[in-house]
Formats: C-alpha cells, structure tokens, sequence
C-alpha cells in the first residue's frame, strides 16, 4: 500500500470522519491493473454518504451492532459504520472484484470489514438474522432487483434484523420498492441529504421491525 500524504493527496477526500479515495487515485489506479468491477462497483456512489449522514444523525448504531451492507461496492458506508461506531460489519456483493477496493480504503482507515460474495436471492432468513442492522445504496436500479431487495427484506424481518436501511437518489425500482414496503411494513420515507465530499441529496427508506 503507498504511503499517503493526507493533506496534500488531492484524490483523496474525507467525509464524514473517514477517508475515500477518488477514481484517479494511484491506489485506484493500481488496483485496476488487476481487478475490473461489474455492476457499478467503480467509485465511491453519494447515495453512500447520504446514509452515513442519516445513521450519523439518528445514532441507530452501537458498538455491539452487527451491521449487512448489501451492495457494499467500495464500501465507504461499511467503513463509515466500523470507524465511527465500532461496529462488526460485512460487505456483502455479486462482484468480489470490488473487494480489493472496500479493503485498500478500509486499510487507509484502520478498520477491518469482513466480505461475502452472493447474490441477493442466496441469502438465507437464518445467514440475515445474525445482523442487528442492513444497509444499501444505491443497490435497486435494475427492476428486477425491486423484487429480489423486497423478498430479501421480509427474510430479514423475519429473522429478527431490528434495522434495514436503505438510500437512493430515487430510481423508479427504488421508489416501487418503497411503495410496495410502505403498504406492509413500519418504515420512515423521508428525503436526506449529505454535506461531505460534497452537497448530494436522496431518498431514505428505513424499516424497522416491530
């Protein structure tokens, strides 16, 4: 791993008390030589700040919290999770060629995040309800996800996750996803926002189980 000049590294930002690295950055860089994500795993997405604001502000999590990203990409949300609370938290996603780059920044923020590779559709009712709270951004902008993140949802209630998390700048699955919870569950729908790295608003959906 470069050794990294904080202060003077301009592709590297700083948002909400842990460091992410930019697109441009040589770390990126070098990781790319060998690893190429799929499925939009190629940056640090806003929505993910967006969330580490609404969870900063709302004080949901512990350090005895056991915290799911779904979708984790580069995981700046994992590691905001990890850094800010303690908590114990695994990355989850389709594509393990992000990992590389989830472990790099949570190496430059002196955490460790644990990571699994599957599919929505794979995780069991019995695999969720080891976790005290689910997370995701910017994870339903295909249609068919609407439904795998719905059915996933009520496997998680069932198994007992007290929190599940979720924000988007507002794709129309994300939005179906919300109405078809809003009808069946206890939930906030709210619109939030993020000040760091910079100014960037979206929806939140947050269920909890009653």
């Amino acid at each position: 791993m470069p050794e990294l000049n904080p202060v003077s590294d301009k592709h590297l930002d700083y948002a909400y008390g842990i460091h992410v690295l930019g697109k441009k950055h040589k770390i990126v860089k070098q990781l790319n030589k060998n690893h190429e994500p799929s499925v939009h795993g190629i940056q640090n997405w806003l929505s993910s700040f967006v969330l580490a604001d609404y969870l900063l502000h709302k004080s949901l999590l512990k350090k005895s919290s056991k915290v799911l990203e779904l979708g984790c990409g580069w995981g700046p949300a994992s590691i905001f999770c990890a850094s800010h609370a303690g908590c114990q938290v695994t990355g989850l996603d389709i594509d393990d060629n992000v990992f590389p780059f989830l472990e790099a920044q949570a190496e430059i923020n002196q955490v460790t995040i644990s990571t699994k590779k599957s599919r929505f559709e794979e995780i069991s009712s019995k695999s969720l309800s080891k976790f005290d709270v689910l997370i995701g951004s910017d994870i339903c902008f295909w249609d068919e996800l609407e439904d795998s993140l719905f059915k996933l949802i009520k496997r998680a209630l069932k198994g007992g996750v007290k929190h599940i998390i979720i924000a988007d700048p507002g794709r129309s699955p994300f939005l179906n996803l919300a109405t078809r919870c809003e009808m069946r569950m206890d939930l906030d729908y709210l619109d939030w926002y993020c000040t760091e790295p910079e100014e960037f608003g979206a929806r939140i959906l947050h269920i909890r189980n009653k």
